[in-house]
């Protein structure tokens, strides 16, 4: 930060963290986004902070090694071509897997 960065990588930030403490974080990134203009780019599993961040969501399939959804996180998670995706964006479980726990 000492450096006058344009942009900063962050690598599941709130790992680990509280929920109370990842929320606080959250709102500590979107600030130093808006007053330094600052570019954040994240890699996060946390639903919560997706949605409280990001403007923009890229989403990699391990698969394919390809992006399979781009977008803001609440139109993926209504409107996702891919069912997958909005599984992932609804926090749903695969019906496959739900069906063998049955």
């Amino acid at each position: 930060m000492a450096l006058d960065p344009r942009i900063l990588f962050l690598d599941e930030p709130s790992a680990g963290l509280d929920p109370v403490t990842s929320a606080g974080l959250d709102l500590l990134i979107k600030d130093l986004a808006h007053h330094f203009g600052i570019t954040f780019v994240i890699v996060t599993h946390e639903l919560a902070s997706i949605y409280s961040i990001a403007d923009r969501v890229i989403m990699l399939d391990s698969r394919t090694q390809t992006i399979i959804a781009e977008g803001q996180a609440a139109v993926l998670r209504d409107s996702a071509a891919d069912p997958w995706v909005r599984r992932f964006f609804n926090r749903e479980p695969d019906p496959v897997h739900s069906a063998k726990l049955n």
